[in-house]
């Protein structure tokens, strides 16, 4: 349209020039004339080609309303173009937003978040990247950049409904029937247990052991109750059992409680069958019942993983009846039931209440004490699984809010600090000096590393059955000894020793510990390439001695002083060497001997005055090495500036590295 426009202005333009140079011709021409006919001819005015005039008034008044309807035209779109480009940038903002954040969000640098909060009432000495900002701040930096703030509208989780399984309501007392006790065996390692369930089964479990002791729970079919092993030992003392379980609230009947206490020996069989009476005769007082109708309830006892079978639990039925091809959750696991076993390992078609049971057919692997639900179908099964998976993320999500906010406030009190160290120092100063020093805190020497590094013990537990795991990792609970040197759970699991056990253990630098599990040919020779210590063990205790062995060497070694010889200064005088007097102690060996090339302290009063070496040491004019006890020496020290006094006294000693041992203690 402007193009159109221009080139009817320049026609417009060219027809106006040929009106005008036709115009001036014509003048021209008719003032010759007039002069010659001036003098016989009056002459009148003509009109100037009113006509070409009177055209060019139109052109001009149709030019201009033809630009002025241009114009209107194309002055619409200018003005909302110009508008638009005028108009405020939106920055999306929200309560809280950190001051990195909010500089991201106005596409800035942090420093322009500085300069918009300068005069204001803002302490800005301490705010730093991190730093959470309030409403009024952020209003005030979006104002002063010139933009417009947007409200982000917080999204709001959609609140999942619950597809936990639970437990059923309590069964109509008609529908229940007798059922066998289930009793828990405690005690203290090697106290006879297993040797107890073998007399009582006829089994040989103990023997099977590694160094006879039981490394695994186990859950078996017998009558059982709380019975005082070893009373076949001369220093047994049962008695004395007794008293000590009343701090515990378990008061025996000879005390007028309710306990029953037998005195048996798990090695001789003495007094097994009063146990299995006393067990039986407790069952029927109980009366114990349980409903073996309904979808099944229980508790996993033990979990494993089997390389055949795969993922293995043995569980005690507390409810219903368990059949093959039930459907089970534990935990966050589910299971298909494919077949069941006893004990004794006879494969089973049913499990009912208080009958301990291996079931196979789990997807993964439940934990020790896992609550098992039967559910209709395996759509619900994975219902159930996520849901409790979500739950567990949720928990996660909270935690780690709560680490967050507890890592804020150590910021702060750690910033307030910085502020105190640099006074009143400009924040741009602060900023250059803190990178600065983090800039030396990279470049961490490596002997420092080295120091750091041996001061942590990061280590990865294998075991064969979920239960072994636990143990170890309640006996590491108990450690106490973080100050001397920090021990790190990397990883723990069920199974043997893996190729990726091995890469973990290389990148923290770490041991890995192994509980009857096994580690191959191929994964030994892995780990030795990549200097990693795999350390296998069958006895728990004796694993846990290897642990504390290793803590030991990680800590620096201790220093112990021996003393070799004391004398006592007798006289003091001074010899010239070249142009300087050096101050020398006439001395008598009280004790030991003094050896010129071991070290040396002076002692005044009881207090240390100096350490270090002697730098002569005669006998008479003699140099000598050794000064033996009763025999005197004149001797000078490798500080001049030392004086000596009369009755001063002169050890030597040496130095002897010891190892240091971790004051862990486990209890056992």
């Amino acid at each position: 349209m402007n193009q159109k426009l221009l080139k009817l202005e320049n026609l417009l333009r060219f027809h106006t020039v040929c009106r005008q140079l036709h115009s001036l011709g014509q003048r021209r021409t008719l003032a010759q004339w007039r002069r010659v006919f001036s003098s016989a001819y009056p002459v009148r005015p003509a009109p100037q080609h009113t006509g070409s005039w009177q055209t060019d008034l139109l052109f001009g008044a149709a030019l201009s309303q033809y630009r002025l309807l241009v114009t209107k035209k194309e002055v619409r779109p200018r003005k909302s173009q110009l508008s638009s480009t005028k108009s405020k940038k939106e920055v999306e903002v929200w309560i809280g937003m950190t001051v990195e954040e909010l500089a991201r969000a106005m596409e800035k640098d942090i420093d322009f978040i500085y300069e918009a909060l300068l005069n204001t009432t803002m302490d800005i000495d301490s705010l730093e990247a991190d730093s959470h900002l309030d409403e009024v701040w952020i209003k005030e930096v979006i104002k002063k950049a010139g933009m417009k703030l947007k409200w982000s509208k917080l999204k709001q989780d959609k609140v999942r409904e619950n597809k936990d399984a639970v437990r059923r309501p309590q069964a109509d007392p008609a529908l229940l029937t007798p059922r066998s006790p289930v009793v828990t065996i405690m005690g203290h390692v090697d106290h006879g247990k297993t040797t107890l369930l073998d007399k009582l089964r006829k089994t040989q479990v103990a023997a099977m052991e590694a160094g006879g002791i039981t490394q695994h729970i186990g859950a078996f079919l017998v009558p059982i109750v709380l019975a005082i092993n070893k009373c076949d030992k001369a220093e047994a003392d049962p008695e004395k059992v007794k008293k000590e379980l009343l701090a515990y609230d378990v008061v025996c009947e000879d005390y007028g409680g309710d306990v029953q206490a037998v005195h048996v020996s798990a090695l001789t069989g003495d007094n097994l069958m009063a146990l299995a009476e006393a067990t039986i005769t407790l069952a029927e007082i109980l009366e114990l019942k349980a409903d073996p109708t309904g979808p099944v309830e229980g508790t996993v006892i033990e979990s494993f993983t089997d390389k055949g079978r795969g993922p293995v639990t043995t569980a005690i039925i507390q409810r219903g009846t368990l059949r093959k091809g039930s459907i089970l959750v534990a935990g966050k696991s589910w299971a298909k039931v494919r077949l069941m076993f006893d004990e004794n390992g006879k494969s089973v078609n049913e499990a009912y209440p208080s009958m301990p049971v291996g079931i196979i057919g789990w997807k993964d692997l439940p934990s020790a004490g896992d609550e098992i639900l039967e559910v209709e179908s395996e759509a619900r099964a994975h219902e159930v699984v996520d849901w409790r998976k979500y739950e567990q993320e949720q928990e996660k999500n909270k935690e780690a809010l709560k680490t967050i906010e507890e890592k804020r406030k150590e910021h702060q009190e750690a910033h307030r600090k910085d502020r105190e160290k640099y006074g009143n120092l400009h924040w741009k100063e602060r900023s250059f000096i803190k990178y600065q020093e983090r800039k030396e805190q990279k470049l961490l020497r490596p002997k420092e590393k080295v120091e750091r590094d041996s001061n942590m013990l990061p280590i990865i537990i294998k075991g064969d059955v979920d239960g072994s795991v636990e143990t170890i990792l309640n006996i590491m609970d108990t450690y106490d000894a973080s100050h001397e040197c920090e021990l790190e759970l990397v990883h723990f699991g069920v199974g043997d020793i893996s190729e990726n056990d091995v890469n973990l253990a290389e990148a923290f630098h770490g041991v890995i510990y192994g509980f009857n599990v096994n580690a191959g040919k191929v994964i030994q020779e892995s780990a030795a390439k990549k200097g990693v210590k795999i350390k296998l063990h069958k006895i728990i205790y004796r694993l846990v001695e290897d642990l504390q062995e290793e803590l030991s060497s990680r800590l620096p070694c201790t220093v112990e002083e021996h003393t070799v010889g004391e004398a006592s200064i007798l006289a003091t005088f001074s010899i010239t060497e070249g142009k300087k007097k050096v101050p020398v102690a006439g001395c008598r060996v009280q004790k030991g001997q003094l050896e010129k090339q071991k070290k040396f302290k002076l002692i005044r009063n009881g207090d240390i005055i100096w350490k270090g070496s002697l730098t002569s040491l005669k006998h008479h004019k003699d140099d000598v090495s050794v000064i033996k006890t009763g025999m005197d020496c004149g001797l000078s020290l490798d500080e001049e500036m030392i004086e000596f006094k009369v009755g001063d006294r002169i050890v030597c000693y040496e130095e002897n590295e010891v190892l240091a041992k971790t004051s862990w203690d486990p209890g056992f």
